[in-house]
């Protein structure tokens, strides 16, 4: 019996053990509006992740017409550039014909050298139009980035140690730029 009563004061002194733990009434529609607005929420995260997949598309897809059009641009400048040079060049080629057909049974030397001499001029004003310039090499200072030395040789004079003595085959620029090296013998 005393352990009936000491376990009833027990109980009477922890009050925490003795309460039934009362869950909070939850209200329904409350839940319902928290539900609705976390799908409108959904909703409109997915329409914007489609959104900007559609526009990750189209950019791409804008993108690579952009890559296959120049690409396209670029081979159709550099077979126009060509052809240009190559019309501007027939002319010089069809006197070259002429003046072959013209020659072959000619005994005239100065006309012949006549001849090549205007068709000479008439290609070079081709080239110059072009933007093709011959490069001046000979008796100066010879430079790495226009000249190529073929030999050296001892210098002539004094004041040619160093410099280009001959020119054995000339250098150009097109565009102001080295389109061939000039090929070249320097003095020591």
């Amino acid at each position: 019996m005393q352990n009936k009563n000491l376990m009833k004061k027990e109980k009477k002194a922890d009050p925490k053990k003795n309460k039934k733990t009362k869950t909070p009434k939850t209200n329904a529609s409350t839940e319902t509006l928290e539900n609705e607005n976390a799908n409108e929420e959904f909703l409109k995260l997915q329409q914007e992740k489609n959104e900007f997949q559609e526009k990750f598309i189209r950019l791409y897809s804008e993108y690579e017409n952009y890559r296959k059009r120049t690409a396209k641009e670029k081979i159709d400048i550099i077979n126009n550039a060509s052809k240009e040079v190559v019309s501007d060049l027939l002319p010089v080629l069809d006197d070259f014909e002429r003046a072959i057909h013209n020659n072959k049974d000619s005994d005239d030397s100065t006309a012949i050298k006549e001849g090549f001499s205007l068709i000479y001029n008439k290609f070079i004003k081709s080239l110059h139009s072009k933007g093709l310039k011959s490069m001046e090499s000979k008796n100066t200072p010879f430079d790495v980035d226009l000249h190529e030395a073929i030999t050296n040789i001892p210098a002539p004079e004094e004041d040619l140690k160093g410099k280009v003595v001959d020119v054995v085959e000339k250098g150009y620029y097109l565009n102001d730029k080295v389109l061939r090296f000039a090929k070249v013998v320097v003095g020591q």
